[in-house]
């Protein structure tokens, strides 16, 4: 019976906002889900502490007043980097800008698809480096014309110290599937060098080659595997 108050008293904010019109902005998004979320670990407070349903529902008011603040907070900062690195990357054609869904732990940090820990989907920013451009087909080295790309990310990445940040590094299917895993993972932490020696805190940085398990175009064709040949930087805003 507790369960299903807590349940429906968290339900009840987010259907609220979302009857409200809605939220649009990634920052309202984040308001919404933070204020549900904080509802319910506020009506599970208040359950404990006061043992009946006025201090649960207290409870419940107080954690979505402070889970809206926190959510509004995280996607107004996300909404402000993808901005700058737009800004920073206008001209270029090496470098996608897009918006994903991860995995995250309960520090912000992203999360191997399927690894443990996981708690929530949440939004993040995908930088991807083009594979083509970037790297020539077997190799880990970033050509040094893609220098200045990769500087002017680390740019707007040190704007921002308080996001967390992830290279991922990817292959086409050429080659056996252990020297891809392995080439993967040396070409993620070839970006992270260069990020690093561009000021970016080595810290803040995690790597992790995929391989060719995780192909974003078709490997049946040049084309495709020249642009499965690339790194992704997975951004996302510290929440804790």
């Amino acid at each position: 019976m507790k369960k299903a108050v807590i349940f429906c008293v968290a339900a009840m904010f987010l259907l609220t906002a979302c009857a409200a019109g809605g939220p649009t902005s990634k920052a309202g998004k984040g308001a919404a889900y933070g204020a549900a979320g904080g509802a319910a670990a506020g009506a599970i407070i208040g359950q404990v502490l006061g043992k009946n349903t006025q201090s649960t529902l207290t409870g419940a008011a107080i954690g979505a007043a402070l889970g809206g603040a926190t959510g509004a907070g995280v996607g107004y900062t996300l909404d402000q980097q993808e901005q700058a690195f737009k800004a920073a990357l206008a001209d270029s054609e090496a470098v996608a800008i897009q918006r994903e869904q991860e995995i995250l732990d309960a520090a912000g940090n992203n999360q191997t698809p399927g690894g443990d820990g996981s708690t929530q989907p949440a939004q993040v920013i995908a930088l991807i480096l083009k594979g083509d451009v970037f790297f020539d087909k077997g190799s880990a080295t970033v050509k040094s014309a893609m220098y200045p790309e990769i500087e002017r990310i680390a740019k707007v990445m040190n704007q921002y110290p308080d996001s967390t940040i992830r290279v991922e590094g990817y292959t086409d299917t050429s080659g056996s599937e252990d020297l891809n895993m392995r080439l993967s993972q040396r070409r993620a932490e070839s970006v992270k060098n260069i990020l690093a020696q561009n000021g970016v805190d080595a810290h803040r940085m995690e790597t992790v080659g995929f391989g060719e398990s995780s192909p974003r175009y078709d490997n049946n064709t040049e084309d495709g595997r020249k642009l499965n040949r690339r790194v992704e930087i997975k951004i996302s805003p510290r929440t804790v």
